[in-house]
């Protein structure tokens, strides 16, 4: 039998593989992003509980209107130009200045800035991989450090008389002065709970270089300090993060979080609008669905492998992440995504002219039954996507430094794992299993997998130890995702397809993921990765069961408006159809 190859179809292949590939370098690690510019889980939590909501309300919208005016075409391009742009600019979010509660000790002709923990019986054991990097390298480089220093009106006399900070004192006399310190890197000495960093010189306004002298006849200075220094592995360890009452007050908050609304937006109707381009192109073949979209594993898992590696080589013996090349990867792959999707030989041929009218006729009781578990597993799926890194990375610090070093290869690893071990074959397989247990088993089956798995995230100590576990992700999403997508095509009324598909993934992602996110957050900051995975665990478990009783008991058989009658026709002329005996459970 010779592999016949539907050329009309290739052109849809190209835009999961490209579309997948181009939003795989930042989509996974805008959690990680949002960690290190310091912001805590809580913040987090928030952002992704908005984020949904967005695809809530952009998803019927614009799809409706795709629908309404006949211009599913347009507004795929369009969206995608939209996302490609939103997320390149983050290139230009200008850097959060941290700064960090010091005291300047200057006696004996020494000047130090000192950090000390706030907990007496603290260390800096979270911070030791910055710590070697410091103190085991021969390294004579200097950084600086812009530091505001408060005083009293007393002090100023002292101060103009023997340092050379004349524009301060040729001016009203004020409670903070600023200077730039220099400090060797050599001269950075960690001492019990504190971090000395020893002054070799400073630079007040438009003055040159000069050194700091404290004469042993003064009375002893100790002032409060803010500094904020320009070496990594420095603020590494000083900087605590940004407490959640500033982290709104920040300008750069709000371009970020504006930056990704728009973004987010743009994915959820270019994702909407092409999954039903999609079944309209297969017409009288939905169950070919599956080996379309797995092209989309394809792309993502490749470029996030790719990705990681490139990340860290970038960022090698640096104690942040360099993730400049993930922007100039989105810009890239996007638009060449768009001239791909140009060639697609698509025609809206399905026009309602009621569209609420005949979308409502779905609202039966088995539909709204399988929205409730399209919330359940949104729920879970926020862990995955929001706070699964944000663990692993928590994980690797404490296990060591050659952890951090290489995390972000493991998570390129983690997702093409995801994908090529995951999704791939779940994708393939997806139209037999829906033909055995058809879709509301389904979602039984997907919660218990999520539990499973989240029950070992708990376990977890060796953040490398989660590639086994990763396995379970074509459970858990290749096969979801397949359900959802396929059971809104079968159920939407003729000329209504985009539309229904928009409110199904605003209903998973909306609502269910944006509250997973917010509870999930919440819960983070307040116990930590290690329980927050394992009591989600337990509730998906507990509903994977709950969900399988009531089927068993309350369930009973309906009928559809929608395309049931072409399922109908087809026959089982594919060992991958979903014959109309396999959907029992809904029809």
């Amino acid at each position: 039998m010779s592999l016949q190859i539907n050329k009309r179809l290739l052109p849809l292949k190209a835009h999961y593989f490209t579309w997948n590939a181009g939003t795989a370098p930042v989509v996974p690690f805008v959690p990680t992003i949002i960690k290190q510019l310091g912001f805590s889980p809580s913040v987090l939590g928030t952002i992704y509980a908005v984020l949904p909501i967005v695809g809530l309300l952009s998803k019927p919208l614009f799809c409706g209107l795709a629908d309404k005016f006949h211009k599913q075409k347009m507004f795929f391009l369009l969206f995608q130009f939209i996302t490609a742009i939103s997320f390149f600019s983050f290139i230009f979010i200008p850097s959060i200045v941290k700064e960090t509660d010091v005291k300047l000790d200057c006696n004996e002709n020494i000047s130090n800035l000192k950090y000390c923990l706030t907990n007496g019986n603290s260390t800096f054991d979270n911070n030791q991989c910055a710590l070697n990097r410091i103190t085991s390298i021969n390294d004579t480089s200097q950084m600086f450090c812009r530091t505001r220093c408060f005083v009293n009106a007393s002090d100023w006399e002292t101060l103009c008389k023997y340092w050379s900070i004349e524009a301060d004192c040729s001016a009203t006399m004020r409670e903070e002065f600023q200077f730039d310190a220099y400090v060797p890197r050599e001269h950075i000495l960690p001492v019990s709970n504190c971090l000395h960093l020893r002054i070799d010189q400073v630079k007040f306004k438009n003055d040159n270089l000069s050194y700091l002298q404290c004469n042993h006849n003064w009375t002893f200075f100790d002032f409060n300090c803010k500094i904020s220094c320009n070496d990594s592995d420095v603020t590494d360890i000083i900087s605590s993060g940004i407490p959640d009452s500033e982290a709104y007050g920040l300008y750069q908050f709000w371009i970020m979080f504006f930056l990704l609304i728009i973004s987010w937006a743009g994915m959820a109707v270019v994702v909407s609008v092409g999954d039903a381009i999609a079944f309209e192109m297969l017409g009288d073949q939905p169950h070919l669905y599956g080996n379309q979209r797995l092209w989309g594993a394809v792309g993502w898992g490749t470029l996030a492998l790719i990705t990681g590696f490139l990340i860290d080589k970038l960022s090698a013996k640096n104690a942040e992440k360099d993730y400049t090349v993930i922007f100039y990867l989105v810009l890239i792959l996007i638009l060449f995504d768009m001239l791909i999707s140009s060639k697609l030989q698509h025609k809206q041929t399905k026009v309602s002219s009621h569209i609420l009218k005949d979308v409502s006729k779905v609202f039966t009781p088995n539909v709204q039954m399988f929205f409730l578990w399209c919330i359940a597993v949104g729920f879970c799926a926020a862990l995955v996507w929001n706070l699964l890194f944000w663990h692993l990375e928590d994980l690797g610090r404490a296990q060591g430094c050659d952890y951090m070093d290489y995390m972000k290869t493991l998570q390129g690893i983690i997702m093409a794992i995801q994908c090529f071990g995951g999704e791939l074959p779940f994708f393939i397989l997806s139209g037999w299993i829906l033909r055995k247990i058809g879709h509301i088993h389904t979602m039984t089956l997907v919660l218990c997998a999520f539990g499973i798995r989240f029950l070992l995230y708990s376990l977890l100590v060796n953040p490398w130890y989660i590639i086994p576990i990763e396995f379970l992700n074509g459970l858990c999403f290749g096969l979801f995702y397949a359900t959802m997508a396929s059971y809104a095509s079968i159920v939407a009324p003729a000329g209504t397809e985009a539309t229904l598909q928009g409110l199904t993934g605003a209903v998973f992602e909306g609502i269910g993921v944006s509250l997973g996110s917010l509870l999930g957050g919440y819960l983070s900051s307040k116990v930590g990765g290690s329980l927050l995975f394992r009591y989600y665990g337990i509730g998906a478990i507990i509903l994977g069961l709950l969900h399988a009783l009531v089927q068993k008991c309350f369930q009973k058989p309906e009928k559809f408006s929608g395309n049931m009658e072409e399922l109908q026709e087809e026959g089982s002329g594919s060992s991958g159809n979903i014959t109309t005996d396999k959907f029992s459970d809904f029809s």
